[in-house]
């Protein structure tokens, strides 16, 4: 990513890398610095930060504005420059945890931020053009866990990956490794990806889901970048993201809120989105063969299980959007929710994201995108699951 050229090079660092992660990821996730008051003066929180879900990563952004030097030189700025991202990362959290602050992020909205609600990890983020080979940087331990990177190597995992959530939850990974030379992010990269390639698959109960439920496996990290296929349907995720993203703004729900459901969206695993992308659009084209005056329904929907929870996310394309296809979305994602949390014994813990899309035949866009989640027991009646379950009988495709 090019530094822009209106401005100093530091400050271009910090933009460049903003440009990055809301270009390749959601732009709603990366949050510029705020300034807090610390005794009679102000004290800026991080040059930049990450946020999806319970993670956050306070990234301290470090230039080279002068012409390099020798290796040694290089070698000990290089050091001095991450001992004091480190610190400053560990003064930000610290301050976070004090009192909340108000960060705005790169859709304009503003977040209070408050450091208990997160897990957190420091990034020191390194702008320099002449890294000496096999420059490792050593820092002492600040209580979270924290990595340095190149400002390449960030551009590499936004590009690799195009998902902030997929690149936070592997920069937490990539913190638990053995350090490894500046530059090198992408060798770990594919190593690890490698890895994941060759791990067995977890077994899950397919009949959680009821009859038809197959077992999917996929490389939390893919070693094909998204996107490189040869279509662009992995975009179709992407622009459902930003459909809930910008519509949730004008409904005026509340940020915190929004940005659960576009965290909870973006869990979608990096290795499936082309093949979600092209069943919505194949979807898509199915209904609108409806005969007139009736509505047909596609439906596909994945459970993902792990401890700290269970994900349901459901997509369903309807042939029109009208008050009644409307509250029978409502009411699939209800029951489909009840249904996988009865079978589990766990229903406090998950959580059901659906989606559905609707052709718009206005000319202004493809579909219309509507959006309904729910979290924990579904407090349904008897009476009410029976009359769900006689509108939406389980099938072996449901």
């Amino acid at each position: 990513m090019p530094l822009p050229a209106d401005v100093e090079p530091g400050i271009g660092a910090e933009k460049a890398a903003h440009t990055a992660a809301a270009t390749w990821g959601l732009p709603d996730f990366v949050f510029q610095s705020s300034l807090t008051r610390k005794g009679s003066g102000q004290r800026e929180l991080g040059d930049r930060l990450l946020l999806s879900g319970k993670r956050g990563a306070v990234i301290q952004i470090k230039s080279r504005t002068v012409k390099p030097k020798g290796d040694a030189e290089e070698r000990a700025w290089i050091q001095k420059v991450t001992k004091k991202a480190m610190s400053q990362a560990k003064g930000t959290v610290r301050m976070l945890r004090l009192q909340a602050a108000d960060m705005v992020n790169g859709r304009g909205t503003t977040l209070s931020v408050a450091g208990d609600a997160y897990e957190w990890m420091a990034v020191s983020l390194l702008d320099h053009d002449h890294v000496p080979d096999g420059m490792v940087p050593t820092f002492e331990p600040i209580g979270m866990p924290a990595l340095t990177l190149t400002r390449r190597d960030w551009d590499f995992l936004f590009d690799q990956l195009r998902s902030t959530t997929a690149v936070l939850d592997y920069l937490f990974r990539a913190a638990g490794e053995m350090p490894i030379a500046l530059g090198d992010e992408p060798v770990r990269y594919y190593e690890l990806a490698a890895a994941d390639a060759a791990a067995p698959p977890v077994d899950i109960d397919t009949e959680l889901v009821g009859p038809g439920g197959r077992r999917f496996s996929t490389p939390l990290l893919p070693q094909v970048p998204a996107g490189a296929g040869q279509t662009n349907t992995h975009l179709v995720i992407r622009y459902v993201l930003e459909d809930v993203a910008t519509s949730m703004l004008r409904d005026a729900i509340s940020e915190s809120d929004r940005l659960t459901v576009l965290s909870d969206l973006d869990r979608l695993p990096v290795g499936m989105r082309e093949e979600w992308g092209q069943l919505l659009l194949d979807m898509l084209d199915d209904v609108e063969q409806a005969p007139d005056g009736h509505v047909m329904w596609r439906s596909r929907r994945q459970l993902h299980q792990e401890a700290a929870g269970d994900r349901q996310m459901l997509f369903v394309c309807a042939t029109r959007f009208d008050k009644y296809v409307e509250a029978s979305f409502g009411s699939y994602v209800m029951l489909r929710h009840h249904q996988v949390g009865e079978r589990t014994g766990r229903p406090e813990s998950l959580c059901s994201v659906g989606v559905m899309l609707t052709p718009n035949h206005s000319g202004n866009r493809p579909w219309d995108t509507t959006l309904v989640r729910v979290l924990g027991p579904s407090h349904l009646t008897s009476e009410q699951v029976a009359e769900f379950e006689e509108l939406w009988p389980q099938s072996g495709n449901a």
